[in-house]
Order: C-alpha cells, then sequence, then structure tokens
C-alpha cells in the first residue's frame, strides 16, 4: 500500500511539468523575436496558442506553459509559411497571441 502511495506522490510532483506539445520538423526554422526585428518583414497574419494551465487542482509550471505556446505559435506559423514570431501580449491563463512574419527572402 505505500508503494501506491509514492507512486501516486511522485506522479502528482512530475504531471505539472510535463510538456504536452511537439515542435514540428518544420518549425525549427520559426524563430521567437521582438517587435523591432520585423520592420522589413511581411505580416501573413495571427494566431492564438492556448495550452492546460492547471492539471485538476494542480497548476502546471509557468516555464513549462510558456514553451507550449511558444512551441504551438511556431507550428502554426511554419503551416503558413512564416520564419518568425512575434508576442502580441503576456500569457494569461495557459493562452497568448501571437503574430506572424515571414522575414527571410
Amino acid at each position: 500500500m505505500k508503494f501506491h502511495y509514492y507512486a501516486l506522490s511522485a506522479a502528482i510532483a512530475w504531471l505539472p511539468g510535463c510538456t504536452w506539445v511537439e515542435p514540428t520538423k518544420e518549425s525549427s526554422g520559426v524563430t521567437l523575436v521582438k517587435s523591432y526585428n520585423v520592420n522589413n518583414c511581411k505580416k501573413l497574419g495571427s494566431t492564438n496558442a492556448t495550452v492546460t494551465q492547471k492539471v485538476g487542482p494542480l497548476t502546471r509550471d509557468d516555464d513549462v506553459v510558456m514553451e507550449e505556446l511558444i512551441t504551438l505559435a511556431k507550428n502554426r506559423a511554419a503551416k503558413m509559411g512564416g520564419d518568425s514570431i512575434v508576442a502580441k501580449e503576456p500569457a494569461v491563463d495557459g493562452s497568448m497571441s501571437f503574430d506572424i512574419y515571414k522575414c527571410a527572402e
């Protein structure tokens, strides 16, 4: 019985740090940049990324959530033919908006 308790405790402690969003091969060419870096780029559109902020009563690690939001935005930018993303505002409750740009020719 003690083993089950420890296994469950370990799983609960580990779960908030899990990453569930995987980058696509194409998204490796997409970079998160500041808005002043896209002055000579073509804006292709925008995207809203949303991931799970809470798992049951547990709040996921902010760095992991941010990493997943950026990965989702990069994946979507790659599908649109973009090579750069710019965060429009800080993340709130597991959601964040990005503009997508094509800078390289």
